[in-house]
């Protein structure tokens, strides 16, 4: 009794101290501010911060649902801006740790956290549709939950998955829609295309293959940038790919002991995977060489800060970065996990001719992993919005998830000079607001998609 006590006394603080962190007041609206959010307890963990408009008005009726896997998105700025334009929304973290210092990600429960806010809006009597925001690797999130919502279990135990999920991922309660904003390649992409090849020995990181260090200036790279050799580039690929394939079938023949009683637990075992961790700040090879991942391979839309779109190719405006290693370093550049979690979370199956040129990325299984968008948003039917913002390397990604999206209402467009953060780049202007407002861009449009009528409102109840 005592000890439960302490933990609902425990609770309240927490929750009181979230409170205090959030914005107090939103977007104005022309009569009145908005006002504070309210906490939302959505259990085990998982808390929000409901943002509801001055003035209700048809849009309120949409909920739009923000989460993010392991990064603190109570005060993402989508939360206050949408809210501000009439939505109702629902901003929450899930229980994975937020500090970065270990990488706690659990596929299943990430599905679990998800489905206590979708449940918690389907419980609002005045909410009648819910939309699903991904961000970054929220957009991972998002579309693998609609996919596991829309399609029950056969999403998730099909034979191309290099782990099945259990049957706990049944009857998750589905949305009405999914925005995603700069999506990435997922966890299990992110993991991959993060991974160091200079790591030859996975116990011993100090040392690292000189010939495939891409810090190294004979390797083309300077502290400005690179710019490698078609011969290097092609070479790091390949050992990239069969890296991770190593760590795929060491993890499956220690899963395989471990079920047979002959692992250093009964349930897991930790895996300590160095220049692995899949952190923006860890992406290798493109990042410093601009001239990979640098356009799209067809037309598209793009936003300007004039309020005109372009169909056009469009090009990454960012300048290199990732311009010092974190391989040696535990903290920052080590993937923490372990081997179920692995398997689930951060696998993907790699094929030989894996590789990344200017416009394309080919080689990889997508639907092996859990957590890959491109391979889960195949099961997606609902309506579909997902923007690339050309400032970072991340947008690339949009373009790929839009193709392969099942949708038959499904929208694309990229936003010229915004960081993947959503703001302007800075670092991306050779001219003084080159580029303008980029957030108020991306959310203006976002309004725009998810107010035309017939798609969620009706066609006489738009504002």
């Amino acid at each position: 009794m005592m000890h439960n006590k302490l933990k609902t006394i425990a609770q309240t603080v927490f929750y009181v101290f979230v409170l205090m962190i959030l914005p107090q007041t939103g977007q104005a609206t022309d009569t009145e501010p908005m006002p504070a959010p309210e906490l939302a307890h959505l259990g085990n963990g998982v808390v929000g911060a409901l943002h509801r408009p001055a003035m209700a008005t048809p849009k309120t009726s949409l909920a739009i649902y923000v989460m993010h896997p392991e990064q603190d998105y109570l005060n993402f700025p989508a939360c206050n801006k949408l809210a501000g334009r009439g939505y109702t929304v629902l901003c929450a973290n899930n229980a994975a740790s937020k500090v970065g210092l270990s990488n706690d990600l659990d596929f299943e429960r990430m599905m679990q956290d998800v489905a206590k806010g979708v449940q918690y809006l389907r419980n609002r009597p005045e909410i009648r549709k819910i939309i699903l925001l991904g961000h970054s690797g929220g957009g991972a999130m998002m579309a693998a939950y609609q996919n596991i919502a829309e399609n029950g279990l056969s999403a998730c135990q099909g034979a191309e998955k290099i782990t099945p999920c259990s049957n706990a991922m049944a009857h998750l309660p589905r949305a009405d829609g999914l925005l995603l904003l700069d999506a990435n390649y997922g966890i299990s992409g992110t993991t991959l295309l993060s991974l160091d090849p200079a790591v030859q020995d996975e116990s011993n990181p100090m040392v690292l293959d000189p010939h495939l260090n891409l810090f190294s200036p004979d390797n083309g790279f300077t502290p400005n940038g690179a710019r490698y050799t078609p011969e290097f580039i092609r070479k790091f690929q390949i050992n990239v790919a069969a890296r991770m394939n190593r760590l795929v079938q060491h993890a499956l023949e220690r899963q395989q002991q471990i079920k047979a009683g002959k692992g250093r637990f009964a349930d897991d075992e930790e895996l300590i995977v160095p220049g692995a961790n899949y952190m923006g700040f860890n992406n290798k090879l493109f990042a410093q060489d601009t001239s990979l991942l640098a356009h799209t391979a067809q037309a598209w839309p793009l936003l300007h800060k004039d309020g005109s779109v372009t169909q056009q190719i469009v090009f990454s405006v960012r300048p290199p970065g990732n311009l010092m290693s974190n391989t040696q370093n535990y903290g920052t550049g080590t993937l923490k996990t372990t081997i179920n979690r692995f398997l689930s979370t951060f696998a993907i199956r790699v094929t030989p001719n894996f590789s990344y040129s200017a416009e394309d990325l080919n080689g990889i299984d997508w639907s092996s992993s859990h957590t890959a968008p491109i391979g889960a948003i195949r099961g997606v039917t609902v309506p579909l919005l997902t923007m690339g913002m050309t400032g970072n390397w991340e947008y690339l990604a949009t373009e790929k998830i839009y193709l392969h999206a099942a949708s038959k209402d499904k929208s694309i467009a990229f936003v010229e000079g915004a960081s993947h953060m959503l703001a302007t780049c800075k670092d991306c202007e050779k001219s003084s607001d080159q580029y303008g407002d980029t957030l108020e861009i991306t959310l203006n449009y976002t309004d725009q998609w998810l107010s035309q009528g017939g798609r969620f409102l009706e066609q006489s109840a738009r504002n």
